[in-house]
């Protein structure tokens, strides 16, 4: 399977279980990997036959301002959601959320998944 990707997507999030985070609005970095065939694409040159990355990108934007997740475990797996959602082609996807600055002592902390088409 080939793959599209959104790499280090900044969005300002409400996100976290401390009080500070419930109303503060922090960087988070969102980096998605979306398993497709994009061989029709290629051979057609039409946007119709590819995954739009610039409309899930918007997706997942819109959905982390909206949103106010106390986990990042759940933001992830919205994000997830999301991707497979925003078109049939997407047979699977990796999604990484980031939380840069939250830990002492380390540049980032976050939480990884990977996610297929039809999995509950």
């Amino acid at each position: 399977m080939d793959q599209i990707f959104i790499r280090d997507l900044r969005v300002r999030a409400i996100v976290g279980i401390n009080p500070e985070e419930r109303t503060t609005p922090q960087e988070v970095l969102v980096n998605v990997t979306m398993w497709v065939d994009l061989r029709p694409a290629a051979r057609s040159d039409d946007i119709a036959d590819a995954v739009n990355y610039r409309t899930v990108a918007k997706a997942i934007i819109a959905h982390i301002e909206q949103g106010s997740p106390m986990l990042v475990e759940r933001l992830v797996t919205e994000i997830a959601a999301i991707c497979l959602g925003a078109d049939e082609r997407v047979a699977e996807v990796e999604v990484e959320v980031e939380k840069p600055g939250a830990l002492r002592f380390a540049d980032s902390v976050g939480v990884r998944i990977h996610r297929r088409r039809g999995e509950a």
